[in-house]
């Protein structure tokens, strides 16, 4: 019986496609919503943290100042050194790397082309901590590290600005001029692409000794990279690496601390929860539009049962029952629905994808959301299905009969 009247309801729907297609416009526009949004929610939250995680892994940036990172300037607040990242290393459990940093902007010249980029010092643990990896070439030799060597590893668009519209030239090898000196380039680090503080390639690296003596002149850094062991816990390794600075810096009881210690995944669990929020937000904003298509198909609904009320009488004349008629009618909306749902679902996924690419973010594919919209839609044309349908049943054959 219920497939019958299942078909008997398709069938109905068939012959008023128009009317059927305009009835499920409301369905088909709030499931292809709701799924845009938040796939694409669920897009920009993975870049997100793509982009953190390409900073380094289980990282901790310690900075000079008082201020988060990235807020204001740090004058009068003493610098690091070595010895701290040294002190570091020897003294804090779970640290798996410590890479003092030192940084400046300078012109680099090479090849009949100059090109403004920043220069970076450091030691090999530089690279481990920044998950950098090598296209061609090497890192630093343990003696080109104490001796302050003129070499260097640049980033890809260094190399691409330099080097790129040369043929038959990759940089390797070649010389690039860094203010009075050249160094030699040794390594070519893969491409990151855009991140949190810009252009990640842009970048030249050079023996953290080579930088102080032959560009900055002085012993300071101005950041320490730590990158903790995989699984350890960051809150008891902050409170240990903020003793240990507060005594190396002398501080007392009652000083402020003049560092701060930024991590990384903190951030990234930050702006990962407040995108989840917008996409909640938007895609809570766009199911409205699904309520806006299940009063649609109601009102339709409604105009369909006095249009065959003499068909309803009929039927009940010839003896269906009240439930069988009621069915017939609420099968009618649920189909509408799930159809409107199908096609929401199609046209959302094109959309997404299309979507994602323009807006140059992961395309994630939600089976738990496409899933719920289904239902959702169905559910919507049972709900706002029934009471037209309850009406229909309800109808007495003989005034039934009677309409013209």
């Amino acid at each position: 019986m219920l497939l019958s009247i299942f078909f008997l309801a398709l069938r109905s729907v068939q012959r008023n496609a128009l009317r059927s297609f305009l009835t499920i416009l409301g369905i088909v526009i709030g499931v292809s919503a709701v799924i845009t949004m938040v796939t694409l929610g669920n897009g920009a939250t993975r870049a997100i943290q793509i982009q953190i995680s390409s900073l380094g892994t289980n990282l901790l940036m310690i900075r000079p100042g008082q201020r988060g990172f990235g807020g204001g300037h740090s004058g009068g607040v003493p610098q690091f050194t070595a010895a701290d990242a040294d002190a570091i290393g020897a003294q804090i459990g779970g640290v798996a790397t410590v890479a003092p940093q030192g940084s400046t902007s300078v012109t680099v010249v090479a090849n009949g082309r100059n090109w403004a980029t920043t220069v970076t010092g450091s030691n090999n643990d530089w690279f481990a901590s920044g998950n950098w990896r090598l296209a061609q070439g090497r890192i630093f030799a343990a003696d080109e590290q104490l001796s302050g060597s003129a070499v260097c590893v640049v980033g890809e668009t260094v190399r691409r600005e330099i080097y790129g519209g040369t043929a038959g030239l990759t940089g390797l090898g070649e010389p690039l001029r860094i203010k009075q000196f050249s160094c030699v380039i040794i390594g070519i680090l893969d491409a990151k692409g855009q991140g949190g503080m810009g252009d990640q390639d842009d970048v030249v690296v050079l023996p953290l000794a080579t930088l102080q003596r032959r560009v900055t002149g002085t012993s300071k850094v101005g950041t320490l990279l730590v990158s903790m062991d995989e699984g350890s816990d960051s809150a008891p390794l902050k409170a240990s690496l903020r003793q240990l600075l507060r005594e190396r810096r002398k501080l007392g009881d009652n000083d402020d601390d003049n560092f701060n210690i930024f991590d990384t995944q903190q951030l990234a669990d930050t702006l990962s929860g407040t995108t989840q929020v917008l996409t909640t937000l938007l895609g809570a904003v766009a199911a409205v539009s699904l309520l806006v298509g299940g009063i649609g198909i109601m009102n339709i609904m409604l105009v369909s049962v006095t249009e065959r009320t003499r068909e309803i009488g009929l039927r009940l004349a010839v003896g269906a029952l009240e439930n069988e008629v009621l069915l017939q009618f609420l099968i009618e909306a649920v189909v509408l629905s799930a159809l409107g749902g199908l096609s929401g679902i199609v046209i959302a996924t094109i959309a997404s994808y299309g979507l994602s690419l323009l807006m140059k973010v992961p395309y994630e594919f939600d089976t738990a959301i496409n899933l719920l919209s289904f239902l959702f839609s169905a559910a919507i044309g049972a709900i706002f299905g029934y009471f037209p349908a309850r009406r229909a049943a309800r109808m007495d054959p003989i005034e039934a009969l009677r309409r013209e």
